[in-house]
């Protein structure tokens, strides 16, 4: 991989207009990267990305949630710009010490994996201390709420899991019997979440979204899914990475990591943070965030593969089981 030398020209046009539109200079060195919807950049001082626009709005949101974090405690990349441009949608933020929490955990040795998830415990505790306004929600989920197909995961939303079932019902190919057992599931469940107070979630914490440098989170990254919801809502993404952590590789056609090295992960971020486990009835509500993120790929994935794999865990999810059974072992007598 080449880059340029330190002072000279950035070679890429697209990443030289970013840096221009941002009010920086256009030189200097940067390493090209690829995530899953963005290109990016990673400079000495500065990250540069460029989205392929799928996610309308997610750069302007994204800027929204980092400047609530102005001030406060959260370990966070500081936003410099966003904008659009010719190439796409660009966001510009300042570069974090350190490596993800997916590049640095397999050579971590046990002491420091279980510093960097209680470091990660307090970052939480301090997220979900911060004032956020009920209506936060990004723009590209509204639109997946509202109808449109939609080829890729997004947090769960209790209250729009009824709706979901409608949608799945106007499938031509739709499992009748099985949506009115989840339809009725739903109902019978919708009054955990009654007395919910929203606080502000990142929505898609896993090992490619923590920067670690030394044994300690120095940041959150991507908050294109940050929202108002129930901070229980966090452990939907964080322990569907431990439970199905080849799911969640950093780039496509990348690996996610062991599943066994991440067995520990609940049971120290438990002791890290346990306010996040002491909701009542948390197995529960744990279940009812997986369904709705199931209902929503079975009613709008545009795919047939991932809609059968979403059909068989409903199937699975209304028989009482789920992919969190092994995981919340690790935490029995800690949790209800």
């Amino acid at each position: 991989m080449t880059t340029a030398p330190e002072g000279e020209p950035v070679a890429d046009p697209a990443l030289r207009r970013a840096l221009t539109a941002a009010g920086l200079p256009a030189r200097g060195r940067y390493l090209p990267t690829h995530g899953w919807v963005s290109r990016a950049w990673v400079g000495e001082h500065h990250v540069v990305r460029l989205s392929e626009g799928r996610f309308r709005d997610a750069y302007r949101h994204e800027a929204a949630v980092v400047g609530l974090l102005e001030g406060t405690e959260v370990p966070h990349a500081p936003h410099i710009a966003h904008g659009d441009g010719p190439d796409g949608p660009w966001s510009v933020s300042e570069r974090l010490p350190g490596r993800t929490l997916h590049a640095a955990w397999p050579e971590a040795d046990l002491s420091t994996r279980r510093a960097l998830i209680e470091s990660l415990g307090s970052a939480l505790r301090a997220l979900h201390q911060v004032p956020v306004p009920e209506s936060l929600r990004p723009p590209w989920l509204a639109d997946a709420l509202a109808g449109e197909q939609w080829p890729a995961y997004h947090p769960p939303v209790v209250s729009a899991a009824p709706a979901r079932v409608e949608a799945a019902r106007r499938r031509p190919d739709h499992d009748a019997r099985l949506l009115a057992d989840v339809a009725a599931w739903i109902q019978d469940r919708m009054g955990l979440f009654a007395d919910d107070r929203p606080v502000l979630v990142h929505g898609d914490l896993h090992g490619s979204n923590v920067m670690v440098d030394q044994g300690r989170v120095t940041g959150l990254i991507d908050f294109a899914e940050g929202s108002a919801q129930a901070a229980d809502a966090e452990l939907d993404t964080l322990l569907r990475w431990c439970a199905r952590s080849e799911e969640f590789p950093p780039t496509p056609g990348g690996h996610g990591l062991e599943r066994s090295t991440l067995a520990e992960v609940p049971r120290w971020l438990h002791g890290a943070y346990p306010e996040l486990f002491e909701r009542e009835h948390l197995r529960e509500r744990l279940a009812v965030y997986d369904l709705t993120m199931e209902i929503a790929i079975y009613a709008h994935h545009p795919e047939p593969g991932p809609r059968s794999t979403a059909h068989g865990r409903l199937t699975r999810l209304l028989r009482g089981r789920s992919h969190l059974d092994d995981v919340m072992s690790q935490l029995d007598g800690l949790v209800e």
